[in-house]
């Protein structure tokens, strides 16, 4: 599990419950349900970890506590 800060939160407009990764600009999910956009999420930071990597982008540290 990443170590990330996920804000989720429903969107009207969409008619689903996104996941925002604040902490890694442009990440982002959606599903269904809270656990579904939680688990999107999840395998969402690993893409762009993967990606980040593959271009040489500086990775940010999670921020402190941003994990819970």
């Amino acid at each position: 599990m990443h170590r990330y800060q996920i804000t989720i939160y429903w969107s009207d407009e969409d008619d689903v419950f996104v996941a925002d990764i604040p902490e890694l600009p442009g990440c982002m999910a959606h599903g269904d349900s809270h656990e579904e956009a939680l688990a999107q999420a999840q395998a969402a930071i690993g893409y762009w970890l993967e990606g980040a990597e593959r271009i040489d982008r500086e990775i940010p540290n999670p921020t402190p506590n941003s994990g819970r």
